[in-house]
């Protein structure tokens, strides 16, 4: 190879290495445009998210207690009820029947006790001649004997008799009690949300989930709540009282108005989840226009503190930087230096969806780099900034 090939391949190469460093100095092309805003005020209202479902608090599931055919159904799904409206009817024949039988037990063992206080007042005068005579030694002991012997004996069939009569009494109000529950009334005011028995259809006692068990559903349409799961590393900052946004699945873009009401105490391991949660109630303060029922998927923001006017930027631009091995973790913004980007540590405190507070004493006139994210991502120290004013 000559010497004039070889200088024309060294000339080529160092145009091609020096060409983005003469493209940046003199025509700036690698300027990064972003977008930079002067630090304003701005009221942030710090939240959590948590997830869960509408249900009634005052909600019963009607159960016989006792077996029989359904023999009346006085209400329909859906249909408004109130405390003490008999609804449903339990064939009554055989509990009128058994009811029958022990109040004539009862009487029975009533005219029993008549018969024996009858005896008795005869054994007693049947004892006084006994011992007037057995005084003037005109009968002997044997006799005597015998006629205490029976007037002892009365008065202890008189106790049978009587403890006889208790039971049947007891039997009788036990009667009683069953053929009052052949009669199921409404505990509450509200309405019929479910029925799940039909006249014919068997009526079983029992507590567990078999059919028959399970008569009908009622519900006060007035006591609908949300019941949300909120994470325990959330739950020291929610309060009994704080004011919640509560977003039915089925209205996105209608905002329920409520309050917290209740924490639970305990948390435990959701369905679905992996960590720990703890239940959270919210009375619905205001509905609007949604309507609601009991089962809907909601998410609720609880507001975690009152709505404050602070110093924020966009959270895009705060950058976080952790060194675990130095235990350090420091929070940073880039500011607009005459078209230079320059990294500046900052202290930040309250945020909300949006926007990062600043805590640190920053100058107002400042510009701020807020974007765009794709730029702010890969942003360096010392980078050359082609910038847009935008307001906050």
């Amino acid at each position: 190879m000559n010497a004039k090939k070889l200088i024309l391949i060294v000339l080529i190469a160092g145009t091609v290495i020096a060409l983005p460093f003469i493209n940046r100095a003199v025509f700036g092309t690698n300027a990064k445009a972003v977008n930079v805003s002067t630090l304003s005020r701005r009221i942030i209202s710090p939240s959590i998210l948590a997830s869960g479902f509408l249900a009634h608090e005052e909600e019963v599931m009607l159960s016989s207690e006792v077996i029989g055919k359904v023999s009346g159904l006085f209400v329909e799904e859906g249909d408004v009820v109130h405390r003490g409206q008999l609804v449903l009817q339990v064939d009554d024949v055989n509990f009128v029947a058994g009811m029958e039988q022990s109040e004539a037990a009862v009487r029975i063992n009533s005219i029993d006790i008549e018969r024996q206080e009858v005896r008795i007042a005869n054994l007693r005068r049947q004892f006084a001649r006994s011992k007037s005579l057995h005084e003037q030694k005109m009968i002997g002991d044997g006799e005597f004997d015998d006629a205490k012997h029976q007037l002892d004996l009365a008065h202890i069939d008189l106790k049978s008799s009587r403890e006889r009569l208790a039971q049947s009494r007891a039997q009788l109000d036990q009667m009683n009690d069953q053929l009052s529950k052949t009669k199921i009334v409404s505990p509450i005011d509200g309405v019929i949300t479910s029925l799940d028995i039909k006249v014919g259809e068997t009526a079983i006692a029992s507590a567990t989930n078999i059919p028959g068990s399970s008569l009908m559903t009622i519900a006060n349409p007035a006591s609908i709540y949300a019941e949300v799961l909120v994470d325990e590393a959330d739950v020291a900052t929610v309060e009994v009282g704080q004011r919640v946004e509560i977003v039915a699945i089925a209205y996105p873009d209608q905002p329920m108005q409520g309050i917290v009401r209740y924490i639970a105490n305990t948390a435990k391991i959701a369905p679905g989840r992996q960590g720990l949660s703890f239940t959270v109630k919210i009375d619905i303060t205001d509905a609007g226009e949604v309507v609601l029922r009991p089962g809907m998927s909601s998410r609720a923001e609880i507001f975690t503190r009152q709505d404050q006017e602070v110093i924020a930027v966009p959270i895009q631009a705060i950058i976080f930087e952790e060194d675990r091995s130095e235990l350090r973790s420091e929070y940073f913004i880039f500011i607009n230096d005459n078209g230079i980007a320059r990294k500046t540590k900052v202290e930040v405190g309250l945020s909300d969806d949006a926007y990062q507070e600043l805590t640190s004493s920053i100058d107002s006139d400042i510009e701020v780099i807020v974007g765009p994210d794709r730029e702010l991502r890969f942003l360096l120290e010392g980078d050359r900034v082609d910038i847009t004013r935008v307001e906050l």
